[in-house]
């Protein structure tokens, strides 16, 4: 006989100690429309068909309903952000009020469905490869020991991208060479740098 499990989402949204109202709002509007629900990366997810449409996220300052190809719904709100400078695909709508995500109920949902529509027809989000030098302390090592660049190589555009960011972030040469370094076990083991 098998217990009754509670779903993982229902288990986040009971422990989230901050946006729980704006969690559970999100989660009514987004479960109206074809998506499948689950949790990943710790946080609840959406997706259709295997692939990942959208993610809920609390932040300190705000909570956020984030697209995970953002960039290439259309906008006409201008409501989406791009997190980062860093982030190519990924769009969020933040909010601080459970008002906020009241008032814009049929917008949210009409980015939703042209998220699904951008999914259901292929689009693809077009990645910028390497728009960052690999940093010389990263191309030093990848000479030097054959079977790091082949694992290097072997890493998703994106892993290989954080690392790059990651290694090129300090201002020294021996911070760069340390942080090359101590992940360079990653590396060879296939894992990006938040695996």
């Amino acid at each position: 006989m098998t217990k009754n499990r509670m779903n993982p989402v229902d288990v986040y949204l009971s422990k989230a100690k901050k946006w729980q109202a704006e969690f559970k709002k999100l989660r009514r509007i987004i479960l109206d429309c074809p998506l499948t629900e689950e949790l990943k990366w710790g946080k609840p997810c959406y997706t259709f068909q295997n692939s990942n449409i959208l993610i809920i996220q609390g932040f300190k300052e705000y909570s956020a309903l984030m697209f995970c190809k953002g960039a290439l719904l259309k906008d006409p709100k201008g409501i989406l952000i791009q997190q980062t400078k860093n982030v190519q695909a990924a769009r969020q709508i933040r909010f601080t009020k459970v008002r906020e995500i009241v008032e814009m109920e049929p917008v949210l949902k009409a980015y939703i469905h042209e998220a699904i529509a951008a999914e259901k027809a292929g689009l693809k989000v077009n990645f910028k490869t390497n728009p960052e030098p690999i940093p010389e302390e990263l191309q030093n090592k990848l000479d030097e020991i054959p079977a790091l660049k082949t694992a290097f190589d072997a890493l998703t555009p994106g892993r290989q991208r954080g690392y790059i960011l990651y290694f090129s972030a300090p201002k020294q040469s021996k911070t760069r060479e340390s942080r090359v370094e101590k992940s360079m076990p990653q590396i060879l083991n296939g894992k990006g740098l938040n695996d």
